[in-house]
């Protein structure tokens, strides 16, 4: 059956692309660490968190052949086995190769797509919501998941471009990187839209809105899905308190990987600092980034480390306690 926006709830769990130890260099092929994946996909899955979304930034789309991409999106979906939706993530430079990427994974049987748009050149609201408009028209029925990023897509969807997409049957739910546009996105979007804010704005939007902030996304799903299912056991039973204090744990595990508190920097090696946290974090072997994004800076590495440690507390805490 095809997924509406009702379907998104609770955790929608962004996954990284686990590497074989020679995928840094650039003569590597087919660097896919299939054994990897696997173990990752079933923890996550086992966990119970609610919807699996692939190939993202940190899931390394940018630097993926097609052939590796498509082979591990088909890995994931074989893993799953149909007890989660999977969004497959297709972003491209531009329409037409998101259009076939897009065919061809929901071919391998992925549930849906998660589309961020061009961003070799900024697009305006007109051009934003074009894009979309095509993606839909080209693969009608498709449920598709749009990825706002500024820092990734050289700007902001703005809320009127958010009540356009609305008016796109297909496009169900939207990633959300949070800050002032976030209740004003939300609000715009009204009830055909689910806007995913991150883990950690989930609680307080949550709390305001009760009704529709019913979902959220998370990249660190892979480093500790214990405590995010219980946040979102709490929040959508609306055990405030409780999930107030899941938030706060969450909060305090995710600032270490934020150089000086500013999301901006962390953006700038998102790639190479997800792999640090990962590994930290312990519940599968990432393996090496690919290029050209290798390397970050000494600090901002150091941080980051220092956030999957804290990630790898709060799986043990909040296994033991489930």
């Amino acid at each position: 059956m095809k997924l509406t926006m009702q379907d998104i709830r609770g955790v929608v769990g962004i996954i990284p692309t686990p590497a074989t130890p020679d995928a840094e260099s650039w003569a590597a092929q087919n660097t896919i660490e299939f054994d990897q994946t696997i173990k990752m996909v079933r923890t996550v899955v086992d966990a119970g968190v609610d919807i699996i979304m692939t190939t993202g930034t940190f899931g390394e789309c940018a630097t993926l052949t097609w052939e590796e991409l498509r082979s591990f999106t088909e890995c994931v979906v074989k893993t799953v086995g149909g007890r989660r939706p999977v969004f497959a993530g297709v972003t491209t430079l531009n329409t037409r190769d998101t259009i076939q990427r897009g065919r061809d994974l929901m071919a391998v049987g992925a549930d849906g797509l998660f589309v961020g748009r061009p961003m070799w050149l900024a697009m305006d609201d007109i051009a934003i919501v074009r894009f979309y408009k095509d993606v839909a028209a080209a693969l009608p029925g498709v449920p598709l998941v749009a990825y706002d990023n500024p820092s990734a897509f050289k700007g902001k969807i703005s809320p009127a471009a958010y009540r356009a997409l609305a008016e796109i049957p297909e496009i169900i739910a939207s990633k959300h990187v949070g800050g002032p546009a976030l209740v004003p996105d939300l609000l715009a979007v009204g009830d055909r839209i689910r806007l995913l804010p991150l883990e950690i704005d989930w609680y307080e939007l949550a709390k305001a809105h009760p009704e529709r902030a019913v979902a959220c996304w998370s990249g660190s799903v892979a480093c500790a899905p214990a405590p995010l299912v219980a946040l979102s056991k709490a929040i959508l039973s609306q055990k405030w308190s409780e999930a107030s204090a899941i938030s706060e744990r969450l909060n305090w595990a995710v600032r270490a990987m934020f150089p000086g508190g500013d999301l901006s920097k962390f953006m700038d090696y998102s790639i190479p600092l997800g792999h640090v946290r990962f590994r930290e974090a312990g519940l599968f072997e990432p393996g090496p980034c690919r290029p050209p994004y290798l390397e970050a800076p000494a600090d901002y590495v150091e941080g980051s480390r220092i956030c999957g440690q804290r990630w790898a507390e709060l799986q043990r805490e909040y296994t033991k306690s489930s």
